[in-house]
């Protein structure tokens, strides 16, 4: 047998909330001396790789393919945040194109991969790793009782597209939901719609992984993680390492800190209220004036990040444009971000109490990790089970607005953004003891932590059974 470490191979999926998990995950893996790892992945978004390769030179590699051309995503495009939602479908089809390059790479590699991870919306490649012969892994970078809903939903699509309120009366709970409200990568489905069945056959197969890897945590979802491996059979392995972004590659807090400098002046803790709605989303010209106006009249501290336009037409109909005359009004309490900022970095502020979010699940364990009170807007996607949890289930969000073209009330805005900033407000102290329990789970011997350990300890013994070692 020769001594080369375990060889893992990773496939993400090219979409912000779904990439980074994947990557704080490799980058776990990547600290374990035993283990070597291949990412797979296309030229554009080779970047978003960067601080992983410089962290970790000689146990990653890469595995660099063309992104495979399609009918519905414009030449040079290879990220979903640059088509938003709509993006999913072609971009699952699009990369199923990819399994004769990989086949080929496997088979000319002296040292191939003795097992796949790769991201859920990618459960086409189960079928991938049947013909490498090797086990597939599927990594959900959302939360687990999303996982048991879209099993559900995927089952019997046109059951659960006809029904106004849908009801999910065997999962812990009974919980029940309006029909637009389940993720949309599931609305969108069409039956007999080539790309759609390919989708839905894609979903159906993450259920036959090998074993499941899941950026969640046991005291957050126990009942629910234990739905799935009771749906499992018990069969199969399933592995709670969330939140994946408390220690994450790469975070340097000086980076494009101006933002986290204006933080600083201040003194009083949990004062500052942030305001983000992910990396895809822009808002309409009356949403931002609502938001603009909620934030002047609630007299509280705040961050706003804005996502610019890219098109002269999101431009022309006012899209992700700051009210003209707000910055100057609000100056010395305000501080408004137009692009990136460092969102970990600013939750984790000592004087950030509160955020106003879309509920994307990256942004709940991020919340979660600062123990921040949140004031929730579900858009699309996952976003409104989430919500569901942080509101109902922990009691830790206020809901305020629900709906990607729904328009806030700002008087009601701005009154529930100070309810949810003063101190004694409850949603400011549960999310301070949600924010222990996950900071326990992932600490030395938190629950997570190890969790983590046993996937690593599962996919040494495959390197061992393949004869890596």
């Amino acid at each position: 047998m020769s001594n080369s470490k375990t060889h893992i191979l990773v496939f993400p999926y090219p979409a912000q909330g779904h990439i980074l998990a994947l990557l704080d995950l490799t980058h776990q893996l990547a600290l374990q001396t035993t283990l070597t790892i291949t990412i797979i992945i296309t030229p554009k978004n080779l970047p978003i790789l960067n601080p992983l390769l410089t962290n970790h030179p000689n146990t990653i590699q890469t595995l660099i393919l063309p992104f495979p051309s399609h009918p519905k995503i414009p030449l040079g495009v290879e990220n979903v945040r640059e088509l938003g939602n709509k993006g999913n479908y072609p971009f699952i089809n699009a990369l199923s194109n990819l399994q004769n390059p990989i086949i080929q790479w496997f088979n000319t590699h002296h040292n191939p991969p003795v097992a796949l991870i790769s991201d859920f919306f990618l459960g086409w490649t189960h079928q991938l790793a049947t013909r490498l012969n090797i086990p597939r892994i599927a990594f959900y970078s959302s939360r687990a009782f999303l996982t048991t809903v879209l099993n559900h939903c995927w089952r019997n699509p046109l059951h659960f597209q006809s029904q106004e309120v849908v009801q999910f009366s065997d999962i812990h709970g009974k919980p029940s939901f309006k029909r637009q409200h389940l993720p949309s990568v599931f609305r969108r489905y069409i039956e007999s719609d080539p790309e759609s069945e390919f989708v839905k056959e894609s979903f159906i197969s993450n259920a036959e992984s090998w074993g499941f890897v899941i950026n969640t945590f046991r005291v957050l979802e126990g009942p629910y993680l234990d739905y799935i491996e009771a749906q499992s059979g018990g069969d199969k392995r399933v592995f709670a390492v969330g939140p994946l972004g408390y220690n994450p590659v790469g975070s340097d807090p000086d980076d494009r800190a101006e933002v986290l400098r204006w933080l600083d002046r201040w003194d009083e803790e949990g004062s500052v209220f942030y305001v983000c709605f992910g990396s895809q989303k822009l808002l309409k010209k009356e949403q931002m004036e609502a938001l603009a106006f909620g934030l002047e009249r609630s007299g509280t501290r705040f961050v706003w990040v804005v996502k610019v336009p890219s098109t002269e037409e999101q431009i022309k109909e006012g899209y992700g444009l700051v009210p003209d005359g707000f910055e100057d009004r609000v100056l010395g309490r305000g501080f408004v971000v137009k692009g990136w900022a460092p969102q970990g970095a600013i939750l984790g502020h000592r004087v950030v109490g509160g955020f106003l979010s879309h509920c994307g699940w990256n942004s709940v364990l991020e919340a979660v990790l600062a123990g921040v009170g949140i004031l929730g807007w579900p858009m699309e996607a996952d976003q409104f089970v989430n919500a569901r949890l942080l509101v109902e289930d922990m009691g830790i969000a206020v809901r305020v607005c629900e709906g990607e073209d729904s328009v806030p009330d700002p008087d009601e805005l701005g009154r529930v953004i100070s309810a949810v900033m003063s101190e004694d407000s409850p949603q400011k102290r549960r999310a301070k003891l949600m924010k222990e329990e996950a900071v326990g789970a992932v600490s030395k011997d938190g629950a997570s932590s190890k969790e983590l350990d046993e996937l690593v300890n599962a996919l040494q013994q495959l390197g061992v059974k393949d004869g890596s070692h």
